[in-house]
């Protein structure tokens, strides 16, 4: 499994809209595509096709005009990297059993023998179960306070960027 990079431009754009909104996310003001595209050298139409699915989840709200945007539904703190996931890739789980044991040396085996799921699947379920666990613990607010240690003036950087006239 691969996770699509809109996964990863999805939560960008959810730390961008935070530091721009000032950690408000009820007195930001919408962010258009255009401008959230520019950030990352995106075309608009890719990225805004990313994040719609986070209007959807409720992780964003949406404006449409010409001031129109995308702002933050929700503070980060109740946001998770596993919301985000669900929201751009969708609730299904990664490993499909195809029950291979059912053909080959096994296929003249009654039905009943492969009632249990078998030691793959187990396994499989298990590792996607922690994997998803995992990501449902760790917020986006933990994520942004990550990226501010990791680079010192992040936030302002970002705010100023956004903050400059743009064509």
């Amino acid at each position: 499994m691969r996770i699509s990079e809109g996964v990863e431009w999805a939560a960008h754009c959810c730390l961008l809209l935070d530091w721009m909104g000032m950690g408000d996310p009820e007195a930001a003001q919408p962010v258009s595509t255009a401008r959230l595209a520019a950030g990352y050298g995106l075309p608009a139409a890719y990225l805004n096709k990313q994040l719609q699915p986070l209007v959807k989840a409720g992780i964003l709200t949406s404006t449409a005009g010409k001031k129109g945007g995308f702002r933050l539904a929700k503070p980060l703190a109740d946001i998770t990297l596993m919301d985000v996931l669900t929201a751009i890739e969708g609730p299904d789980e990664a490993f499909q059993c195809a029950e291979i044991r059912q053909h080959g040396v096994w296929a003249d085996e009654p039905a009943s023998v492969f009632r249990a799921p078998c030691a793959i699947d187990n396994a499989m379920r298990s590792a996607e179960l922690e994997w998803r666990r995992a990501l449902a613990a760790q917020t986006l607010a933990a994520v942004q306070a990550n990226a501010e240690l990791q680079a010192p003036g992040l936030r302002t950087q970002v705010q100023d960027w956004y903050a400059r006239p743009r064509p």
